[in-house]
């Protein structure tokens, strides 16, 4: 859950306002590619509620690179450099996600400058806090590293704001559903 956190933490209410806004709430059904490795994709994707599997193809098949779950964010890589995905992303359950469009969230990053500086922060904070582990993990030979290295002092200042946000943004876009139904 550590994306949504960083971004959450970091963005304001009013830009929550304008996601939940903007954005499509999608009930995805299992096996279900939502972005293939080498493909363009146009969507930055929030999973709400689910479990899904990253995977890379490699000799003789696709290799399981890990789960992703709820609060996870997924495309953002793709959406900052506009390159093709390095990575399939499939729903191993039925999974609820929030969708943006690369166009609509392209537009609202160029003309809403608070936000975009808060968004790519966000974005920035969590890439290196990905790279310190994946450097830790190479030097020191470990997979499991302890919560203190995974975590930066930014995220920690700001966690419980971010995950009063996530629980916000679910009981906004659960409560929409069970209003509208169609809308899913």
């Amino acid at each position: 859950m550590q994306k949504i956190l960083y971004l959450f933490g970091e963005l304001s209410d009013d830009d929550l306002d304008w996601i939940i806004a903007n954005g499509a709430i999608e009930k995805i059904p299992p096996a279900t590619a939502l972005i293939k490795e080498g493909e363009t994709t146009d969507f930055l994707y929030i999973v709400l509620e689910g479990s899904l599997v990253v995977s890379v193809t490699v000799e003789g098949g696709a290799k399981e690179v890990t789960t992703l779950g709820n609060g996870e964010i997924f495309g953002e890589m793709s959406f900052v450099d506009n390159r093709p995905p390095s990575a399939t992303v499939e729903t191993l359950s039925e999974s609820l996600v929030l969708s943006l469009s690369r166009p609509t969230l392209g537009a609202h990053l160029s003309d809403d400058i608070g936000f975009a500086s808060r968004f790519y922060r966000a974005i920035a904070l969590f890439l290196s806090s990905r790279l310190r582990i994946t450097l830790s993990e190479l030097e020191l030979g470990e997979t499991e590293l302890n919560s203190e290295l995974e975590l930066s002092p930014v995220l920690l200042n700001n966690l419980p704001l971010a995950q009063a946000r996530y629980d916000w943004l679910l009981r906004r876009v659960k409560n929409a559903v069970l209003l509208n139904p169609a809308t899913v």
